[in-house]
């Protein structure tokens, strides 16, 4: 599946990872730099397999762990409704 932001949710890169702002409910969500990181993997095509990969060779914590925090963020922003895959 294909992961992409809602359309009225937007992304802007702060000095702290990213904000995301959904449009329709006018709230701000903070992702820190691990969860910006994975948001922009996922963004540019790449599997949920690849962003753990990318986060386990970026912060050097183990496979596990990086596989659950993926599906961790992707829950979260499915449940806010700010996402879909």
């Amino acid at each position: 599946m294909t992961f992409s932001l809602k359309p009225d949710v937007t992304e802007t890169a702060t000095e702290h990872g990213t904000v995301l702002f959904d449009q329709r409910r006018g709230r701000y969500f903070q992702l820190n730099p691990t969860g910006a990181l994975v948001l922009h993997t996922l963004m540019s095509g790449a599997s949920r397999e690849r962003a753990a990969e990318v986060l386990r060779e970026s912060y050097g914590i183990d496979a596990d762990r990086a596989q659950a925090d993926v599906a961790v963020l992707l829950e979260t922003l499915r449940k806010k409704k700010l996402a879909t895959e």
